[in-house]
């Protein structure tokens, strides 16, 4: 049983560091990663405004204004999902960047994580090459 405290001596340390480093941390520390990065109110909005949302082209950014003129403001941020286009997974990557009050604070085009996954670099239809297939 000589194993435990050393052990023991070892990982509470590093635990703590690790703690103590994400605390630290000013975007993760506040928990509002939106406050750092710039917000876009849904209510007021141009279509330009939206189009710097990730994912988001000129087509969606027209379709969620003419959606606000016919349907009025929109109560919550989830109610974005109205509109073609906005589903679920889409909704989950704009929400840090949404609100329905304020100003519009994100200036610049956030870039998309690319969720599709695949390699640009890969032909389609192309069979692989002896040495990659035994790879």
């Amino acid at each position: 049983m000589s194993i435990r405290p050393l052990v023991h001596s070892l990982i509470v340390p590093v635990l703590g560091l690790s703690l103590a480093g994400i605390a630290s941390h000013p975007a993760l520390a506040e928990g509002d990663a939106s406050s750092s990065r710039g917000t876009v109110n849904i209510n007021q909005a141009t279509s330009t405004e939206f189009a710097r949302l990730p994912r988001v082209g000129a087509k969606l950014a027209d379709r969620i204004v003419a959606h606000r003129t016919q349907h009025g403001a929109f109560k919550r941020a989830e109610d974005l999902m109205e509109v073609k286009g906005v589903g679920e997974k889409k909704f989950a990557s704009l929400k840090p960047y949404l609100s329905v009050s304020g100003p519009t604070t994100l200036t610049q085009k956030v870039a998309s994580t690319g969720s599709r996954g695949g390699s640009k670099s890969k032909a389609k239809g192309k069979k692989p090459s002896a040495t990659q297939a035994l790879k």
